[in-house]
């Protein structure tokens, strides 16, 4: 069976799945989105996925044409038709079709469609031996200018940032603010282990509000971990116990070197360990049933 798109209340075959060129969230990126996993036959966090989706939508004035409680059964339903326990869900809200303008008035149906697959951020290798990333050159966009918590779908400053993580053969790259601090990678927040205390970059520099940073801060204070939001910059990055990175896709993966240097002493460490095991055994047990 081929894999079943969910589009504008239907469930299509891939390759019936199409949009129109005159979508805005093709034209201007102008949309939202979320990635979602699916665990053991649950959803992992769907309530809070779908709160931000719908916050980032009310964010950028995009009416969203059902309510919550139904996008939920989109999510379901999705997953049901790919007969999937275990995956990866991309929702996605653009404004829908309009003109060659950039006015959203001229766009009176939003388009919503919803891909349930299998993903794989990164080799099995990376888990047990940690990542090498660099930093990039590129620097955050500055939130005054684009929330932040709006999960949009302009990634495009991400996407540069990416680039250049590639060109030193680097799986990921950590951006930074136009200041000069750590914000987070191109598509996962970032933590490092310092003197007993776990420490993220807040969100107001740049930082997504991750559902997965979230759940491992949440598993960090379960387990007697000191974890706190603090501004910090490379210096802390380099001279770090641990470092590891989150994210939907990318669950939790540990960093081992960043820019040439060594994390620690160049393996996992026993904070991010204790804390990926923690991680498994929340996804296997809490989410939404599928079934």
């Amino acid at each position: 069976m081929g894999l079943k798109i969910y589009l504008d209340g239907k469930l299509v075959n891939k390759e019936d799945a199409k949009i129109s060129v005159f979508d805005h969230g093709l034209l201007y990126g102008d949309g939202v989105f979320e990635g979602i996993r699916a665990y053991n036959g649950k959803v992992f966090r769907l309530a809070e996925h779908l709160d931000r989706l719908y916050n980032s939508a009310k964010a950028i004035n995009l009416c969203i044409p059902f309510p919550a409680e139904e996008m939920e059964q989109v999510v379901l339903k999705t997953l049901r038709a790919n007969k999937l326990r275990d995956g990866y869900i991309r929702l996605v809200v653009t404004r829908g079709v309009g003109d060659l303008g950039l006015d959203p008035r001229k766009c009176p149906k939003p388009t919503v469609f919803c891909i349930a697959g299998k993903i794989s951020l990164y080799p099995e290798e990376f888990y047990r031996l940690g990542l090498t990333i660099v930093t990039a050159s590129t620097r955050k966009n500055i939130p005054e200018a684009l929330s932040p918590r709006i999960k949009s779908l302009n990634y495009l400053n991400s996407i540069l940032g990416k680039m250049e993580a590639t060109l030193q053969n680097a799986p990921e790259a950590i951006m930074l603010t136009k200041d000069g601090y750590v914000a987070e990678c191109t598509g996962d927040n970032i933590f490092i282990l310092k003197d007993k205390i776990l420490k993220t970059p807040p969100t107001y520099l740049g930082a997504l509000e991750g559902v997965t940073r979230k759940a491992v801060m949440e598993l960090a204070t379960r387990n007697k971990i000191v974890c706190q939001e603090e501004v910090f910059t490379r210096y802390d990055l380099f001279t770090a116990e641990e470092c590891f990175l989150t994210g939907t896709a990318a669950e939790v993966v540990p960093v081992v070197r960043i820019d040439g240097r060594v994390i620690g002493n160049g393996h996992p460490g026993k904070t991010t360990l204790k804390l990926i095991a923690e991680f498994k055994k929340l996804t296997a047990n809490e989410g939404t049933e599928i079934y």
